[in-house]
C-alpha cells in the first residue's frame, strides 16, 4: 500500500509557477494496478519520481508498506563500461537476489543475444530498455512503478512484456504512467487523472478515461 499525504510540489521556471501536486491525498491499494492519466506536462512522471523517492516533494509525504521498485525500465543506472551480464549481477547483489537466476531470466527475456556479454555502451536504446525491463521484472517488488516502458520493442516483444507485467500484478501492485488507453483497459484495475495538481482517483476505469478524454478535447481546442 502506498499513501500520499498532503503531497505538494511546484516548479518555478523563468518566473512561471507550475503546480504538479496540490495537497494530494490518495491511497494506492495492495495488489492493484493503477494507471495515472493526464495531458503532457501535467506532472505524471514527477509524481512517479516522488513516489519512488528520487524527487522530494515541497511538503507532505509518501507513506508505504512493502518494497517499491525503481521506475521499471529505467536504464540510467547501468554502468556503460560493464556488460549487460555484469550489470545484472551487480543489481542482484544490491537487492539480495540470486545473481545466477536473475541473469538467466534477463538473458532469456531481453533478447539482446550476444550483446549480453558486451558493454552496455554498445547497446541501442531499445536494447537498453529491454534489458532494464527484464531486470525490473526479474526482481519481486510489492509495488512496481512503470513509466511507458511496455511500449518498447516490436509488437511481439510488447505482447510478451504485457503478459509478464500482467502476471506480476497478480501478486503485486503497480502504478503506471501511460498514454495508451488500450494498455489501461488491458492491464489496470483502477485509474487516476492528474490535472492542475489534483489527482482524481477512480475505481471505474471507463470513468477515468472519460475524464481524461474530456481534458484532452479542451486541450486540443486551445491549440486549434
Amino acid at each position: 500500500m502506498i499513501e500520499l499525504r498532503n503531497l505538494c510540489k511546484t516548479f518555478v521556471l523563468n518566473g512561471s509557477r507550475k503546480v504538479v501536486a496540490d495537497q494530494i491525498n490518495t491511497v494506492f491499494p495492495d495488489k492493484t494496478a493503477v494507471a495515472i492519466l493526464g495531458r503532457n506536462g501535467a506532472g505524471k512522471s514527477s509524481l512517479l519520481k516522488m513516489i519512488a523517492g528520487s524527487m522530494d516533494p515541497d511538503s507532505g509525504e509518501v507513506v508505504s508498506t512493502g518494497t517499491i521498485s525503481w521506475p521499471v525500465g529505467f536504464a540510467g543506472s547501468f554502468h556503460p563500461e560493464m556488460t549487460g551480464l555484469q550489470n545484472v549481477r551487480f543489481i542482484a547483489r544490491v537487492y539480495g537476489v540470486d545473481s545466477k537466476e536473475l541473469a538467466e531470466f534477463v538473458r532469456d527475456f531481453a533478447e539482446v543475444g550476444p550483446h549480453f556479454n558486451l558493454p552496455v555502451r554498445t547497446y541501442s536504446s531499445g536494447m537498453k530498455s529491454r534489458l532494464a525491463f527484464g531486470v525490473s521484472m526479474g526482481i519481486h517488488f510489492d509495488t512496481y512503478l512503470v513509466d511507458e516502458v511496455t511500449a518498447v520493442g516490436d509488437a511481439a516483444f510488447r505482447e510478451k512484456s504485457d503478459a509478464l507485467f500482467a502476471e506480476r500484478v497478480k501478486h503485486s501492485a503497480a502504478i503506471m504512467v501511460t498514454h495508451g488507453l488500450g494498455q489501461v483497459r488491458k492491464l489496470c484495475h483502477h485509474a487516476a487523472v492528474l490535472e492542475a495538481g489534483h489527482l482524481h482517483y477512480y475505481t471505474d476505469i471507463e470513468r477515468a478515461i472519460a475524464h481524461h478524454q474530456s481534458i484532452m478535447r479542451v486541450e486540443k481546442q486551445k491549440t486549434a
